[in-house]
């Protein structure tokens, strides 16, 4: 199987322009399956119905998040209705949705497990023990990760932790493409997928958050405009091992 991971995507314009772009990266690439983590894909941060509409309409089949999940009121209604959009299962039972979802290819399932890093991010519970429990009851042999956090060390260490039990850990949080994909034991393995979004920005924002570090004054988020990039990767699984054949990294614009 063939899955495409998309890196946090940022603000309603650049959906757009990914809606256009899609087609061509999944015929290039013969995607079968696409995730993103859409956490920033309502403008100013977060997922609302309308954002994440945005997203499967232009080719998108799973969406993970983050951080920023429950940004919005309008979000608790998202994660109720679809089990195909997920927020971080670590988070607790008392939270709206799921972190789980598996996909039937027919000739095989996939499972997508969304998790937050406990390091430097908001009160969760232990992602190592979450997704030990989670793995007891998932049947599919082929699981991806979606791991959101802010420490390179926590995001290595759980791709340690989880190699040859899972088809790929891949990285979300920092909007920083890292160039570390590999693939140990049969799981692909890269500590941050990047960002899908303006390239003269700041991690996508607008520029004004640089007053946020010369005057240390408070600034909202607007997703920039311009010139946009994807930044993604694309997966080859065995389906019958549940074990990665192959990581491409792609950084691309759109």
């Amino acid at each position: 199987m063939n899955v495409l991971f998309i890196g946090d995507v940022v603000g309603q314009k650049t959906i757009a322009k990914l809606g256009k772009a899609l087609p061509r990266i999944k015929s290039s690439e013969g995607i079968e399956l696409v995730i993103i983590n859409g956490e920033n894909s309502a403008d100013g941060n977060g997922i609302t119905p309308h954002s994440a509409k945005m997203l499967f309409d232009c080719g998108v089949d799973v969406i993970t998040t983050g951080n920023h999940a429950f940004r919005r009121k309008e979000a608790d209604f998202v994660f109720e209705e679809r089990r195909d959009v997920l927020r971080p299962a670590n988070l607790g039972d008392d939270c709206p949705g799921t972190g789980v979802f598996t996909v039937d290819f027919g000739y095989g399932a996939l499972t997508v497990i969304n998790l937050i890093g406990a390091v430097y991010m908001p009160l969760c519970d232990n992602p190592f023990k979450c997704v030990d429990a989670l793995l007891l009851s998932i049947d599919a042999k082929s699981v991806i990760v979606d791991f959101h956090a802010e420490a390179t060390a926590e995001k290595k260490a759980m791709g340690i932790f989880l190699r040859g039990r899972v088809s790929a850990v891949l990285g979300t949080h920092t909007h920083v493409q890292t160039a570390d994909e590999r693939i140990f034991d049969g799981t692909a393995y890269i500590t941050d997928v990047g960002m899908t979004g303006a390239v003269d920005s700041i991690i996508g924002a607008e520029k004004n958050v640089i007053e946020k570090f010369t005057r240390y004054y408070p600034q909202k988020h607007f997703p920039a405009e311009g010139e946009c990039e994807i930044n993604a990767v694309a997966l080859e699984i065995d389906a019958s091992s549940g074990k990665a054949v192959s990581i491409k990294r792609i950084a691309q614009k759109i």
